[in-house]
């Protein structure tokens, strides 16, 4: 069994603007324990601000009132009392102690030696653990100091095997190895101190966290820390999900972790942070689980050609089948089983054919869009003998919108069509269009029906890049209604005005 400490609340709060409140730590916590199960949870750095203590020790008391309090730990520093005279008056019962791993870390950063160092670990320790307090402790820089001062990591780990320390935390704090570095140094480690617990703490500065961190684990570490979406300073930490699925997946391991609740907590931690996950982050990405190409989505519609061990099922997500200028047929039929829309095939192929016009305009139509399109194209007639050919709306706060309308007009289909070119004015932008569309009217002597009602619609879901459908009802010798599909507003409008010229002539 891998342990696995998560420090998205210390280590991962270390993010440019990232800062959690008292509740949504205790959130998190609460998430990642209970829901998640992970063995441990870091959760702040002592003697950051009197706010941060109160916020911890709310999370606490209830990490005590539910027997998970050895399971939160708390960042601390070599200051011998003070450090632990946080965490004990925050509540807390583990310390992880932040010593230096490499010889120039103790030299330029604490201007002290290798034998003084190790003293103030030491004499820090033993009073931590008078005060109760289990340690574990961080050899910060220790990848550096593994790739230019190895005999201080080995004085230093031989110094404190007298001390009562359950963990030894091997951090790669730059993000300085590679996966062939990472395996010799923790082989080495693990030889000489076969009886000790190791754990590894990856950073992403190079994009070989998760790498590294599985290449830790096969040389002989028993734990790893990770954050959640990869939360961290400069590049990020180990992302939790990325670590969980490849030790599951490539070496078997066993692990605490509910694969079901890790979209869910990379959800609430983005929302919390203020930090977009990336669309294409492994697991937890918007678009992980989107098949875009015709051809695959044609291939898992016949056999699952294109699926891995990564199913989103694992994760309480669904396959989905974008639909734009890429799609193909079974894209289509993917999405209106979803729906529960039967087309017929000469209608599928309309639909279709709309869908690629639509996605050479915006980046993808998501399936909510769907009968939107549908109602727009099956709408609309074989003969048109009006056509709007390019439209420009300019609206500014204080003078009248203006509209330029470039459109064409033939009274029979073997006529030649007849080009014009006309400016609009008006008290917004659809108004403009509207006296644009009625000078044209009038010169080819059509009289416009009275608009009478005007309604704007998104699908469900809040997406400003959402296609909108703007259906206008109309009243002449009798009232009909007319819509328009576009991802513009006015756009949709013009659409819905060209359908109701095409009506009346």
């Amino acid at each position: 069994m891998i342990e696995i400490m998560d420090t998205t609340l210390r280590d991962g709060e270390q993010m440019n603007s990232v800062s959690y409140t008292a509740e949504e730590k205790l959130t998190i916590a609460r998430m990642l324990i209970e829901d998640v199960g992970l063995d441990r949870v870091e959760v702040t750095s002592a003697r950051v601000s009197e706010g941060e203590l109160k916020s911890v020790a709310l999370l606490l008391r209830w990490a005590t009132e539910n027997g998970y309090a050895d399971r939160i730990e708390m960042l601390g520093f070599i200051d011998l009392d003070k450090s632990v005279d946080w965490i004990t008056e925050a509540g807390g019962r583990v310390i992880n102690l932040l010593c230096k791993g490499s010889l120039r870390h103790v030299e330029k950063q604490l201007r002290k030696t290798a034998q003084q160092h190790l003293s103030d670990i030491l004499a820090t320790i033993e009073y931590a653990d008078r005060k109760g307090l289990e340690c574990n402790v961080y050899l910060e820089d220790w990848s550096n100091g593994a790739l230019s001062s190895p005999d201080y990591v080995t004085f230093l780990l031989d110094g404190l095997g007298v001390a009562p320390i359950r963990r030894f935390m091997l951090p790669d704090t730059l993000g300085v190895l590679c996966p062939d570095q990472v395996t010799g140094f923790i082989t080495d480690v693990v030889r000489k101190y076969p009886d000790r617990h190791f754990d590894f703490h990856g950073h992403n500065d190079y994009g070989l966290a998760t790498a590294n961190t599985l290449a830790a684990v096969r040389a002989g570490a028993r734990g790893v820390h990770c954050t959640v979406n990869g939360m961290g300073e400069r590049a990020g930490n180990t992302s939790l999900d990325e670590v969980v699925v490849c030790l599951h997946d490539f070496d078997g391991h066993k692990t605490s972790i509910n694969e079901l609740a890790l979209h869910r907590i990379s959800e609430t931690v983005e929302v919390f942070s203020g930090r977009r996950i990336a669309s294409n982050k492994p697991v937890s990405g918007p678009n992980v689980f989107t098949q875009t190409s015709g051809i695959h989505a044609d291939g898992d519609k016949k056999e699952n050609l294109y699926a891995n061990p990564l199913l989103p099922e694992r994760f309480g997500r669904k396959r989905e089948y974008a639909l734009g200028k890429l799609s193909g047929r079974s894209n289509l039929d993917f999405n209106l089983a979803e729906l529960g829309i039967e087309l017929a095939p000469e209608q599928k192929k309309i639909v279709l054919k709309r869908i690629i016009e639509l996605g050479d305009l915006k980046e993808s139509i998501t399936k909510e869009d769907l009968p939107y399109i549908i109602a727009d194209v099956l709408d609309q007639l074989q003969e048109k003998k009006f056509e709007i050919d390019s439209c420009v709306v300019v609206t500014s706060k204080g003078v009248k919108s203006i509209a330029s309308l470039k459109a064409r007009y033939r009274k029979a289909p073997d006529d030649e069509w007849r080009e014009f070119d006309t400016v609009g004015q008006g008290d917004g932008g659809y108004d403009a269009l509207m006296d644009a569309v009625t000078k044209i009217a009038a010169t080819i002597g059509t009289e416009l029906p009275e608009l009478v009602d005007y309604n704007v619609a998104i699908p469900p879901g809040g997406r400003t890049d959402a296609l909108v459908q703007c259906a206008i009802s109309w009243r002449g010798e009798k009232t009909f209604v007319t819509k328009g599909v576009n991802s513009d507003q006015v756009l949709a409008a013009a659409e819905a005005t060209e359908k109701m010229l095409n009506l009346i002539l």
